[in-house]
């Protein structure tokens, strides 16, 4: 069998796409006739999805052009590339740390706005370079908040740097605890962290919780003079408080990825244009790491680092798999398998786990009769809380 994968606007990675082998092939159907798409910033909020499409990779972390609930309505798993930005952030990020402290960019005005002979030059220069004299990074406290894929690695290079770290992250997983320096310091207060750091840089997604997060109540019990960094999300940033906490001497530096018309006239706010991920590595990493999840899932089911379905993994040994994707309601693990017994069926394995509306089952079976299959199948595809059934055979299990 093959899975047609077609790829959605620009920036998709070329390299990445020509490892794609056999059973997929790239860019050799329609829209319509595809099987995945591959996208990175394009708008999907107003398409009309085929019923034939099966997921989406996004080859990047965010996933906000993406109508996430929608697709899980219309059973589209949607994965994306957690991680695979991380290393360019980072180093972003700790550059824009020694950007801020050096006044470089006062200095480089300052520099090329002086004429004469170089000996003249030099003789200026060794009068005014104290001016612009900043701070080593060295013996400085950092506080991370969101230690996460980019907020752990900033964290472990800052400790490398030789600077104090203190770390918040209410909702630290096991994963990226393990990936951290057991030097960083973590605070269950996000007041110890303002409070105490003289770097401040901000790796969390943009929730609820997390809007507005850089604001007048927080940046005010901030050290004065302190450098902080959004390059996470726009939505972080209070742009009035940040511009008030600027004036009031408490902020020396602002860096961001994200542009605003109300920064332009400020000295002390540098802005890039999303450069954060955008480095020719990452686009490789985040658009390898979509096609294999895409691809993994096209071929066994298996989920990983989808963001509308939990992960669900499990080794394909028997001759079928049947997915499912179904509503999260009760007793629905009880009515596949009763499904299956009346079709007098052996059910080898089964997983079953939900997500919010949402639930995804691998359903290995143990059998060879693909009329009883087939019943089996048309049984799920008229059951009230199922979404989407897909059967997978397995070749080397036939």
């Amino acid at each position: 069998m093959t899975f047609h994968i077609k790829t959605i606007g620009n920036n998709i990675d070329q390299i990445a796409l020509a490892e794609v082998e056999a059973p997929f092939m790239v860019n050799e159907v329609e829209e319509e006739q595809a099987d995945a798409f591959i996208c990175r910033a394009q708008p999907f909020h107003n398409y009309t999805f085929s019923k034939k499409l099966l997921a989406i990779g996004r080859a990047g972390a965010g996933f906000n052009n993406i109508p996430i609930e929608r697709c899980a309505q219309e059973g589209i798993v949607v994965f994306n590339a957690p991680g695979g930005n991380a290393n360019a952030v980072k180093e972003l990020v700790l550059g824009m740390m020694i950007f801020g402290t050096r006044n470089l960019e006062q200095a480089n005005q300052w520099l090329r706005a002086q004429t004469g002979t170089d000996e003249e030059i030099d003789q200026r220069v060794e009068e005014a370079k104290k001016v612009f004299s900043g701070s080593e990074l060295a013996g400085k406290t950092l506080g991370v908040i969101g230690l996460g894929n980019i907020g752990s690695r900033v964290a472990n290079d800052a400790r490398r740097l030789g600077m104090k770290v203190l770390g918040y992250d209410p909702y630290l997983s096991i994963e990226h605890a393990w990936n951290l320096s057991h030097h960083v310091k973590r605070v269950h207060q996000l007041t110890e962290l303002l409070q105490k750091s003289d770097y401040i840089t901000v790796h969390m997604p943009a929730t609820p919780e997390t809007q507005g997060l850089l604001n007048w109540a927080n940046l005010s019990q901030c050290k004065k003079g302190v450098i902080l960094l959004n390059y996470a999300r726009d939505e972080i940033s209070n742009k009035k408080d940040i511009l008030r906490a600027i004036d009031a001497g408490i902020v020396k530096f602002f860096g961001t990825d994200f542009g605003s018309e109300c920064f332009n006239n400020c000295a002390q706010v540098f802005l890039t244009p999303h450069l954060g991920g955008s480095t020719k590595e990452a686009g490789l990493n985040c658009t390898r790491m979509a096609l294999d999840s895409v691809q993994t899932y096209l071929q066994t089911g298996e989920i990983i680092n989808a963001v509308n379905f939990p992960r669900v993994t499990q080794e394909l040994l028997s001759p079928y798999r049947i997915t499912l994707i179904n509503k999260n309601v009760p007793n629905v693990v009880a009515q596949i398998s009763m499904a299956v017994a009346k079709e007098n069926i052996n059910i080898a394995n089964i997983v079953n786990r939900g997500q919010g509306d949402y639930a995804y089952t691998l359903l290995d079976l143990d059998e060879q009769d693909e009329e009883k299959i087939k019943a089996l199948i048309e049984r799920f595809s008229k059951a009230d809380n199922v979404v989407r059934v897909r059967l997978i055979k397995n070749k080397r299990g036939m």
